[in-house]
């Protein structure tokens, strides 16, 4: 089973995000509700993906995936963002981001996210 990390400064957003997941066979490991906490988490926790907030009080969604990116190359952090936030996922994206998912949360367009994630994950150990 797949394990994620949920890094959301929003109660609501993690509880979402947990609920499809979890429908959908994943193991939500942990949850952070900011940048600092994150980083913590993603080291003591070893998450298959992370699902990384961008904006976020004490240290934001792009500074946490520099350093959980820096920490452990390999790393799998998906942004999660608002539509009107497409600059600041550009910048996560360059800060070692795999990929986006915008919200609000669409079931279907988050685990095509997470399948391709995997699906490249398997090609590349063959």
């Amino acid at each position: 089973m797949r394990k994620i990390l949920i890094v959301d400064d929003a109660i609501v957003a993690r509880m979402v995000l947990k609920k499809i997941l979890a429908q959908s066979g994943y193991e939500v490991v942990g949850e952070a509700e900011d940048g600092l906490q994150a980083i913590e988490k993603f080291k003591e926790l070893k998450p298959d993906i992370v699902t990384m907030d961008i904006v976020m009080p004490e240290m934001d969604g792009i500074e946490a995936t520099k350093n959980i990116t820096g920490f452990d190359p390999s790393a799998k952090v998906i942004i999660t963002s608002t539509m009107h936030q497409k600059e600041l996922s550009l910048r996560a994206l360059e800060a070692g981001a795999c990929s986006y998912i915008v919200k609000p949360y669409e079931a279907d367009r988050i685990l095509r996210t997470l399948d391709q994630l995997f699906e490249n994950d398997d090609d590349d150990s063959q």
